[in-house]
């Protein structure tokens, strides 16, 4: 039986990823990066979750999304209170989860269309 690899309907495509790297398409981040289904940007200078602020969400809630995952690395780190009310009071839904996890909710997210947008944080 021959099996064929079915490429998603958008232009990236998260394949892995933990608390140190991840692997977009075929390129392999080693720093934190935001990722929409038509969007990569690798310049995400996020290197904490505990200590995450409101204004480095901004690159996130530019995008539109009507989710946002928030991927804090190898294990789940729920940001300030602040942080989470930025989101809700757009009335954008926020995640909050390990980045393994993050990784297969975006997939899910992605695969049904849905306007996600998703930061993961690496390297901590």
């Amino acid at each position: 039986m021959q099996l064929s690899h079915e490429r998603p309907d958008y232009a990236y495509s998260l394949r892995a990823a933990d608390g140190a790297s991840a692997t977009v398409n075929d390129q392999v981040l080693r720093a934190s990066f935001i990722l929409t289904p038509d969007s990569l940007q690798t310049d995400w200078p996020v290197a904490d979750a505990a200590a995450l602020e409101v204004a480095a969400l901004q690159p996130l809630l530019a995008l539109n999304p009507e989710i946002v995952l928030l991927g804090t690395g190898s294990r789940q780190i729920f940001p300030s209170a602040e942080v989470m009310a930025a989101c809700l009071t757009r009335g954008i839904g926020l995640e909050v989860m390990a980045n393994a996890a993050a990784a297969r909710t975006y997939h899910i997210l992605a695969g049904e269309g849905r306007r996600v947008a998703a930061g993961f944080i690496l390297g901590g």
